[in-house]
């Protein structure tokens, strides 16, 4: 037996040193609905809104929000502070949400673009398959209006559109969500912020696997 894996055991012994020989074993993993030991499905009582919960867990990250009626306008707004002029988008984003100012690029599946042609252009507009308000995370499977994975990767500012109906409170229900793509095979990437690292003397480092930018445009 290696040192390490006395030293382990040891601690687990230690551990258990009060707990009588004959207490009955007990698994406090996830149990089914409505045991002591199930995952948390929904709000506390006296929790705020998922959405507003949500919109202030993505702030935290450091990503601007933006509550909107209006895609197009929030879009215009945005790219106006951001200096941005030319996004790259799904093939499938709705024409109300595209102001007539801007530039497009589409990312056609038959012809998609190129990842410097990505890296070019000034950021990203798609939309998102569901928010999980406890985390302030969204996700994004690949599915309608959120195109493929490169696209939300490679440009440096990532616009994303989330419905107030599309957050749920907690991750078991936003997982729940998700199944469909899991069972199509569908990649998912989940964005809590932008992207962002620390080296070995804790120096945030932005921009490195993803974004730098994220602005969440919240429809409600």
């Amino acid at each position: 037996m290696t040192d390490a894996r006395s030293a382990i055991l040891g601690a687990v012994r230690a551990a258990l040193a009060d707990v009588p020989g004959d207490e009955a074993a007990r698994w406090d993993g996830p149990g089914p609905a409505g045991s002591p030991d199930a995952y948390r499905d929904g709000p506390p009582d006296g929790a705020a809104a998922p959405v507003d919960l949500f919109e202030e867990r993505v702030a935290d990250y450091r990503a601007e929000v933006v509550r909107c009626t209006s895609v197009a306008e929030a879009v215009a707004a945005v790219c106006a502070r951001q200096g941005a002029r030319r996004l790259a988008i799904p093939p499938d984003v709705p024409e109300a949400w595209l102001p007539g100012a801007l530039a497009w690029e589409r990312d056609a599946p038959g012809r998609p673009l190129a990842t410097a042609a990505l890296d070019a252009v000034d950021g990203v507009l798609t939309g998102a398959a569901v928010a999980i308000a406890a985390t302030g995370t969204i996700a994004l499977d690949h599915g309608p209006r959120q195109g493929r994975r490169a696209l939300t990767l490679v440009p440096d500012l990532h616009l994303c559109v989330v419905r107030a109906d599309q957050v749920v409170a907690t991750v078991p229900e936003g997982l729940r969500r998700l199944r469909g793509a899991v069972d199509d095979g569908r990649p998912l990437t989940l964005v809590s912020g932008p992207s962002a690292t620390s080296d070995i003397e804790l120096e945030r480092v932005e921009g490195v696997h993803g974004p730098r930018r994220l602005v969440v445009l919240v429809v409600r």
